[in-house]
């Protein structure tokens, strides 16, 4: 069912008012997540290895064989699940600092989810002052 003139201008100014709010959401979610055909492929031909694998390790009555190929399975999925662990734009990772600085990630315990969803909140609330 299409959406209505007056629905499509609604939905246009939501994502107007969400690229000037926030702007890194908003490349964030029109961004593809890195799902490239290489990765793709690989996969599915993981998990087609995997399986014959599982397959003859069940017929010739090999458990390490099936083993094997329930793990080549699983690694072919979690391969393709999972994104890239690095910056899609090569560049350096961690978070930009009001002087231009990068800083990197913490290696000691990292800092919560509701401990940086309080920061992110705050520190936006005292940018509209």
């Amino acid at each position: 069912m299409p959406l209505s003139e007056y629905e499509q201008r609604v939905l246009e100014q939501m994502e107007r008012q969400l690229s000037a709010d926030d702007p890194k959401l908003a490349t964030t979610l029109t961004t593809s997540r890195g799902r490239t055909g290489r990765r793709v492929v690989v996969a599915v031909a993981s998990v087609l290895v995997g399986i014959l694998g599982l397959v003859l390790g069940v017929v010739a009555h090999l458990v390490l064989v099936g083993i094997l190929g329930f793990l080549v399975m699983f690694g072919g999925v979690t391969y393709a699940v999972l994104g890239p662990t690095s910056s899609p734009s090569g560049g350096p990772q961690g978070v930009v600092t009001d002087s231009g600085q990068v800083k990197g990630r913490r290696r000691g315990r990292s800092e919560g989810f509701m401990e940086r969803i309080e920061r992110r909140w705050d520190s936006r609330r005292d940018e509209g002052r």
